[in-house]
């Protein structure tokens, strides 16, 4: 018996991109996972993490194992470990989920602008200047860039 073979084995490569089936078929998913997301609340703040803007990347791939990339309002959350739990046991309780992964991540820096709409209304944070990253517009206030008359 020889270790060589005259026929060529093909292999199927994964090169991650799904094709228009797969995603079809994950759609439903992705509207199932966040919904579960909605569900699980930062425990300082009255709103869900999802609408929080604490989700940075949803991804589920074609064994149905959800990857989440995921930061929290500050780095020091003393319950961080409790909430990155029941994320995980939120989204495997979704149907067809096999498994899923959290990875914590402070980059980009969480601020205000991640805020949904709803995350703003329920905050009444509806004043809030987005261009500015998150900070309340002060309104018009004294000019300090002029030199003073003397």
């Amino acid at each position: 018996m020889s270790i060589f073979s005259n026929k060529k084995e093909e292999e199927k490569v994964d090169d991650g991109v799904l094709t228009a089936e797969e995603v079809k078929e994950l759609a439903p998913l992705y509207d199932n996972v966040i919904l579960a997301l909605k569900q699980v609340y930062d425990p300082e703040i009255p709103v869900n993490i999802y609408d929080l803007g604490l989700i940075y990347e949803l991804v589920i791939d074609r064994k149905h194992v959800v990857n989440i990339q995921m930061t929290f309002t500050a780095p020091n959350c003393p319950m961080a470990d409790e909430v990155i739990e029941d994320v995980k046991t939120n989204v495997l309780d979704v149907p067809g989920i096999k498994g899923c992964n959290v990875d914590l991540v402070f980059d980009p820096v969480w601020d205000q602008s991640m805020l949904s709409e709803e995350a703003r209304l329920e905050l009444g944070l509806d004043d809030v200047d987005t261009v500015s990253g998150g900070r309340v517009d002060p309104g018009n206030g004294p000019d300090y860039s002029k030199e003073p008359n003397s």
